[in-house]
């Protein structure tokens, strides 16, 4: 299966969602901060990003997808976000945040599956 790196400073998002994903099958990896996050990415070049938009800093996932997308680095992105039922915000995809989907946290496990799904497959047709 794929090998999915979890970007999120929450320990239980990374744990509920690492089980998740390894119940099906992928490899996970994780890191609990942007330089870590982008050091496992780099390095280990998964198949499939998930990253938080708040860590250490508001902004911290969209600055991250952004560094990501100028290093020429593909690999889809599923952000995960509180932002909008926290702040009322709404976020598209755009060249300032560059990702794949958006889903809001708390983010069931057949939601979770499905999004993991539907942007590995579409990484396959590209």
């Amino acid at each position: 299966m794929a090998l999915i790196a979890i970007i999120d400073d929450d320990l239980d998002i990374l744990d509920a969602s690492g089980l998740v994903l390894k119940s099906k099958g992928h490899d996970v990896i994780t890191a609990t901060n942007p330089n870590d996050g982008y050091k496992i990415v780099v390095e280990k070049k998964p198949n499939l990003i998930i990253l938080d938009v708040m860590m250490d800093e508001p902004d911290d996932g969209f600055y991250l997808a952004q560094k990501f997308r100028k290093e020429g680095i593909k690999i889809p992105i599923l952000m995960y976000t509180s932002v909008s039922k926290a702040i009322g915000l709404d976020f598209d995809k755009s060249e300032m945040v560059p990702v794949d989907d958006f889903v809001e946290k708390p983010i069931s496990p057949e939601e979770l599956v499905e999004k993991v799904d539907n942007l590995l497959h579409q990484k396959e047709v590209k």
